[in-house]
This record gives structure tokens, sequence and C-alpha cells, in this order.
């Protein structure tokens, strides 16, 4: 069975440095200062995890030979460039993404990717979509928040813009919360990947619906990593109490129900889960076209990854969409 992995990691040298650069400033954000203890810290338990994440030609692809993953989908890993003043940020993003085609190009039937922008600066990430597209590549991440500003501001519009106009999807993927409900993530590790990325990349996703802005950007596709950052598990309830806050009028009404936006324009990954109780519920849910295999290396053990899918208690109709044909569709991929 083919299969291709769309949350895979990398990062560029400048970037890598750049960020020692913010860990080190006295006004580091409270959830990224953590990073920088742990996942990002300089030691000899991070050594092979760092030097994989700057791999990104042919050592990658013979790790995806050893472990049988047919392509893979790259993507700046978190907090990618939205730790940066905005011009920074803005070359830091297109440098990366010069990079990333380069990468691609050198291997087209191993590696797609998805380039990088600075949400500090809409209209420059606009223009930068566009030249996303025009290099080849296939859609483009945000790391969630940016100094904790979340997309669902007016601001934030000529981003979905180019988005429909381009017809290139958005991976939304985690970092620690915004500095704003950080702290009582910082005790027990609990700002990490185990409960605050979900916890951060769930509220992003859920204020861009209830804020509308699939209502005014009806032809926006968004990728949510982890099973869905849980959401699917709440779907029910979230109709259930948004109606009724309806009825009271403590929000606005939708002209969909929210859980009508998310089957509509957001497709999930299986990243980072490998449990057949969570991808049955996923695919009770929402559908098997709507989820995509994702291992999320080189942070996940992508052996794994493959060996739930390959065992996972499927159709082989569902395996097929999940392995492979749902992220052909979604990235226009040949």
């Amino acid at each position: 069975m083919k299969r291709i992995a769309i949350e895979e990691a990398f990062v560029t040298p400048e970037i890598a440095t750049e960020w020692k650069k913010v860990l080190g400033s006295p006004d580091v954000e409270p959830g990224f200062a953590k990073m920088g203890e742990s996942i990002l810290a300089d030691t000899p338990g991070n050594a092979l995890l760092h030097s994989r994440l700057l791999d990104i030609g042919n050592g990658r692809i013979a790790h995806m030979d050893e472990i049988g993953i047919d392509m893979q989908v790259l993507s700046l890993t978190s907090p990618g460039v939205q730790v940066f003043h905005p011009d920074l940020a803005t070359r830091l993003a297109a440098d990366a993404n010069d990079a990333l085609a380069e990468a691609v190009r050198a291997a087209p039937s191993r590696l797609a990717g998805l380039g990088a922008i600075a949400p500090q600066d809409p209209a420059a990430a606009a223009r930068e979509i566009e030249r996303i597209k025009s290099l080849g590549l296939l859609g483009l991440i945000v790391n969630s928040h940016t100094f904790g500003e979340y997309l669902d501001g007016p601001r934030n519009a000529p981003i979905f813009e180019a988005m429909e106009a381009t017809g290139l999807p958005m991976y939304l993927h985690p970092r620690e919360p915004a500095p704003s409900i950080v702290m009582p993530f910082l005790d027990y590790g609990l700002y990490f990947a185990g409960w605050g990325f979900a916890v951060e990349t769930g509220l992003h996703a859920m204020r861009l619906i209830m804020s509308g802005t699939f209502a005014r950007f009806p032809k926006l596709k968004i990728i949510l990593g982890h099973m869905g950052e849980g959401i699917p598990f709440w779907l029910q309830r979230i109709d259930n109490r948004y109606l009724l806050q309806v009825k009271i009028g403590a929000v606005e009404k939708l002209p969909c129900l929210p859980s009508e936006y998310f089957l509509e324009n957001f497709v999930i990954t299986t990243a980072g889960v490998t449990s057949m109780a969570a991808l049955r519920l996923s695919i009770d849910v929402l559908g098997a076209e709507r989820i995509l295999f994702a291992a999320d290396y080189p942070y996940e053990d992508d052996a794994e990854a493959v060996r739930f899918l390959d065992g996972a208690v499927l159709t082989e109709r569902e395996r097929e969409l999940v392995s492979h044909e749902n992220a052909e569709r979604l990235l226009a991929l040949s």
C-alpha cells in the first residue's frame, strides 16, 4: 500500500540559529522558553532529532526507504517563523520556502512541501502564498498563534483571500499555548504535545469556526493533525451548546452548525496517534475521506505509525483513502 505522510518536519540552519537568539532574550514567550529547555535544547539526547530536522535530502529519503514511506510532505517545524519580528519572519519564511522547493525538485517522487508564511504581516503573507504556489509547493503551514494572535481577526483576511485564489490548503499546526493562557500549562509538562499543543490548536480551529471565517471564505481547507486535536470527539456537544448559546443570545447565529463547517472545511491527520479507537471514532464521525496519514517525523516513531496503519482494522477502501488517496486529492498530487 502506498503511504504518503503529510506532517513531516524540517528546519533551516538559519531559523534554528535565530530561535536561539529569541530564547536568550528577556521577553521570550513563556511557552517557547519551555521549548528551549526541552525539545529545542542543545543536549546529547536531542542531537539526532536536530540533525534529522535539518536533513531534507538523501539521508531523509534513505530513512523513508527503511521505514516504508513513499512520500513525505515537508513543512517548517513549530514555531517556525512566528516568534520573529515581521521583516525577519517574512524573509526567513521565503528563504525556507526556496530551500524546500529545491529539495522537492531534487526528489519530486519522494518529497513534497507546504510553504511557510509570516502572519505578522498579512499582506506580505498573502504575496508569499502566491509565490508558494509558483514554487510548486502544495499548501502552507501556520504554527498556531503568532505572538498570541489567532487568524480569525479581520486583519488576516488577505491570507484567506490568497488561499481561496490559489486553492492551497493550510496545515494549522500546534505550538505551545499563547502567553494569555499558558501559565497553568507550565507545570508538569502540560505545555507540550501531550496536552497543551492540542488545547492551543483546537482553540485556534474553534475560533476560526465560531468567528464566521468559513462563512466569509467558504472554499478554505484547513488540515488539523493529531486526529483533529480532539475536536471530532466533541462535535455533537459543540453543536448542542452552540444552539443553546444562540437561543439565549450569547453568540451570533452562523449560517451553518459548527460541525457542518468542520465537515466541509477541515480534514484531519493521524499524526502522532496510533489508537484504533481514536481512528475508528474519527472515521465514524467524519468519514474516511477526511482522514490522512501522517507520521510526525522526526518527533514521533514513524515505524510505529506505519505498523499502526498496516495493522488497523479498516476496510481495504478505508486503508487506501487514509494511506494515500486523500492526500493525493487534497494536495493535487499526480
